[in-house]
């Protein structure tokens, strides 16, 4: 690796050649500050929050974008960058919504915090529209965007079109007119979004966020009349502790728990019981694809945001989507169709809470397709934001909880059904089972760890009872755009593939704890979780979705067998053709 000999503020540093400023400096533990910069995602040297002095230069340059070069000298704390970044600031807020008390980032927020590191104790300039208000777009499902609070970064325009390729929100008009937005105007509930919320998970300020269900969940906990249920995703546990300021990747799947139950919830279940279930009907039928001469590729639906993604820009494939549902709505029509018969209560008297990692799960919630008998399998879904926040308000002490567990009679679950959570794990899980199926015998090699990481695209050829399964990964939407051209070209070719819309999985959903961007510098966020959820995974005594006893008695005594009439009518749906604005 090329490096070259450079300093800053007079510290004599060799780093690689194609490092920037920025990355130089945070080497050197050398805090620079940023605000629309978001390593990976988004550099652009717009905002100015990172001007450093370089000796030679005629003007303050931003940080971020500035590449290293040989015997560069850098000041990132003279007298003309502290006054420079300050007077940036002020002119920000200077139009910004600063009614931050009630602001749902508050106290997270890197406005907020770029503010106090930089003192800023008065705002001498005055917006020229700071009297109008922009109109809250809330009729997304899943995601509200307040311009109101916006700062112009560019970070969600970047993720959507560059990462995602989604590209439903750009910049319009120009200089103080300039906004972030939808084409015509339109409202992101009406263009081509699929609600992965990975805009919300970037966005440095409050200017997006989920739509909030916790007021609704509050009525229902109190509504004596009803028996209200919640499911809990496998990623909420890995992530749920960073906001009671646990490290990132804690587990606290016992402490969620007991959160749950003092919440006042009737009965606490999980979803990786749900997701053992997603492997034996998906595993099913991408058994019978392969061996009956079925459509293929099998590609997973367990990612609402990647379905929806695939109804809009690929319905070609559309047939390829296993009909499996997600687990959590799985789980919800199973709560009201056999946990209903069983408790003896009235399904229309039970409301089913799913805690996700996910904004989309909001709006898969809501779709017609997934109900039963008129009642939605799901009535509503919080986000692990939103679960923390209700902790909060209810006066709990999550991190002194004990650990508690699951209620029956889904009290226990497989380490297959916990590595949902991150990429890779529902093809690892539905690998478990298919190749002891079609094998016929218990195998002691189960960890398909070839499929594991955050690589963006993985591909592999498995050996499965004599049969070689061609599988890969993608996680990411505009990972997964490159992998489906490549196999609608015929240049690939694959039996089984895996598709999550955010990046890392669920681990990293637009609905999980937010992290800033200079913690995001020196920590993986994805891969950090990741490896709790694994961690999880190989601590339980049941690490087979089909070993799962609760799974069997399911079937025993409700379902009949996997893939079964009933099954099908259950826990299987169908998908639509979207139109591309």
């Amino acid at each position: 690796m090329q490096t070259v000999n450079i300093k800053i503020n007079g510290k004599e540093l060799s780093v690689p050649a194609s490092y920037t400023v920025l990355e130089a400096a945070r080497l050197a533990n050398i805090d620079i500050p940023t605000l629309c910069y978001l390593k990976g995602v988004n550099q652009i040297g717009a905002c100015r929050m990172c001007v450093v002095e370089i000796k030679g230069a005629r003007s303050l340059q931003a940080a971020c974008v500035y590449p290293v070069s040989e015997g560069m000298e850098v000041s990132t704390n003279s007298a003309l960058v502290r006054e420079s970044r300050k007077t940036t600031l002020q002119l920000i807020l200077s139009n910004h919504d600063k009614k931050c008390l009630t602001c749902v980032r508050n106290r997270n927020c890197e406005l907020q915090t770029l503010s106090d590191e930089l003192g800023i104790g008065d705002i001498p300039f005055e917006g020229e529209v700071s009297d109008a208000r922009c109109e809250i777009d809330n009729m997304s499902p899943s995601i509200v965007r307040d311009n109101n609070k916006c700062v112009l970064c560019r970070r969600c325009i970047s993720v959507c079109k560059n990462v995602q390729t989604v590209s439903v929100i750009d910049a319009k008009e120009r200089g103080f007119k300039t906004n972030i937005g939808c084409a015509f105007d339109k409202s992101l509930g009406e263009v081509a979004c699929v609600n992965c919320g990975q805009c919300i998970a970037v966005c440095p300020v409050g200017a997006l966020y989920e739509k909030d269900t916790t007021e609704k969940v509050w009525q229902a906990i109190e509504d004596t009349a009803k028996h209200v249920v919640v499911q809990t995703a496998p990623a909420v546990r890995v992530a749920l502790g960073e906001e009671f300021g646990m490290p990132i990747g804690s587990r606290v799947t016992g402490k969620m728990v007991a959160a749950l139950r003092r919440m006042g919830f009737d009965r606490v279940f999980d979803t990786d019981t749900a997701a053992d279930l997603t492997i034996m009907e998906e595993g099913t039928e991408v058994i019978e694809r392969i061996t009956q001469g079925g459509k293929l590729p099998v590609i997973t639906s367990c990612s609402p945001g990647w379905v929806k993604f695939c109804e809009h820009n690929y319905p070609e494939f559309l047939d390829n989507l296993s009909t499996a549902k997600s687990p959590h709505e799985m789980f919800g029509a199973l709560i009201k169709s056999y946990y209903a018969d069983k408790a003896d209560i009235d399904p229309k008297n039970i409301v089913v809470v799913s805690v996700m990692p996910c904004t989309a799960k909001k709006f898969e919630a809501e779709r017609p397709e997934l109900s039963n008998g008129g009642n939605q399998d799901v009535d509503m879904v919080i986000t692990t934001r939103e679960l923390a926040r209700m902790i909060k308000q209810a006066g709990v002490d999550f991190v002194n909880l004990p650990d508690e567990a699951f209620d029956n009679p889904f009290g226990g679950a497989s380490g297959a059904g916990v590595i949902f959570g991150a990429t890779g794990g529902v093809m690892e899980a539905a690998l478990r089972t298919v190749a002891e199926v079609l094998s016929g015998k218990s195998l002691d090699d189960y960890e398909y760890k070839v499929v594991r990481g955050t690589d963006d695209i993985k591909r592999a050829e498995v050996d499965v009872a004599g049969r070689t399964i061609k599988a890969a990964v993608a996680h990411g939407l505009g990972n997964a755009r490159k992998l489906l051209d490549a196999v609608k070209a015929g240049k690939e070719s694959y039996d089984f593939i895996e598709i999550m819309a955010c990046p890392g999985g669920c681990v990293t959903g637009g609905g999980q704890p937010i992290v800033d961007a200079k913690k995001q510098m020196d920590i993986n966020v994805k891969a950090e979780r990741a490896k709790a959820i694994y961690a999880e995974d190989k601590s339980l005594p049941i690490r087979k979705s089909h070993e799962n006893p609760v799974i069997k008695k399911l079937y025993d005594e409700f379902l009949e067998k996997p893939g079964s009439h009933k099954a099908h009518r259950l826990l299987h749906t169908h998908y639509t053709e979207r139109e591309l604005y």
